[in-house]
């Protein structure tokens, strides 16, 4: 038995398969750092820090004539958004029932990409840098209209260039600003989406949490978000009438290259 506690829930076999594929589909499009950044995962519950491979200056020792440094990590974060599923609604699931009530499974999948995509790309205070944040790049303004989003994003790949980060690279979107791009192209005429995939001879990825958009380098090396336990859905308690799971990851993010990426302002 593991942290999850799986094995005391009252979810059958079958039950236990839907839900992990329930939020392996819901999941999957909102996990938009994962597209952009190198991942390196998962190393399991019990992987506690990112080597850093520096070291910092011990100011004592324990004796005269030697030296100390103490290593340098970045500690993983653990990431838990909690939910709760009515035990008649998986019992009807064991029946057959192809309808069953997942919609509080699917808000918990939600809110933890939200969380994850925010932490990568905004910075998480306290616990982890983000893209945004850590980029010495001024923000460039994206613009009042979708149609003038060509323009930012082409300085940002110039700006990218003249500091000597070689593509391709990859647009994370905000909702808001995804809608608005995938819309504008409905309209007729030469798709958006087509224009800035040229641009940037890279993805275009609807970052749900992110404010704006970002560009950022796709060579590798520059962005890397580790893993220690990926996404899971644990145990938490239950009743008569429901059960209380919990969706749950550990990371660490860390930014090698900051000039790797520019921000665009809402």
């Amino acid at each position: 038995m593991n942290h999850l506690l799986r094995s005391l829930a009252p979810i059958s076999d079958d039950g236990w398969k839907m839900l992990d594929d329930e939020a392996r589909q819901r999941l999957a499009p909102a996990l938009a750092a994962r597209r952009l950044v190198d991942f390196s995962g998962p190393h399991g519950w019990e992987y506690s820090a990112t080597n850093l491979g520096r070291t910092a200056t011990l100011a004592s020792a324990p004796c005269e004539g030697v030296t100390g440094l103490r290593r340098q990590v970045l500690p993983l974060v653990e990431v838990r958004a909690d939910f709760e599923l009515s035990l008649a609604e998986l019992r009807d699931a064991d029946r057959g029932a192809d309808d069953a009530d997942l919609g509080a499974l699917d808000n918990a999948a939600h809110e933890i990409a939200v969380a994850e995509n925010i932490a990568v790309f905004h910075g998480w205070h306290g616990a982890l840098t983000g893209i945004g944040e850590a980029s010495p790049h001024d923000p460039i303004p994206l613009g009042p209209k979708p149609d003038d989003y060509p323009r930012p994003v082409a300085a940002a790949v110039e700006l990218l260039l003249h500091n000597g980060i070689s593509g391709p690279y990859g647009l994370a979107l905000g909702g808001e600003q995804y809608r608005q791009v995938a819309q504008t192209a409905e309209h007729g005429g030469y798709p958006l989406l087509e224009h800035l995939h040229k641009i940037l001879d890279g993805p275009i990825v609807w970052a749900p949490g992110v404010a704006g958009a970002v560009v950022l380098s796709l060579r590798g090396g520059d962005f890397r978000l580790e893993s220690g336990q990926d996404l899971s859905i644990g145990y938490a308690s239950h009743d008569a009438e429901a059960v209380r799971l919990y969706l749950e990851e550990s990371f660490s993010f860390h930014v090698a290259t900051p000039e790797a990426a520019v921000a665009l302002s809402a």
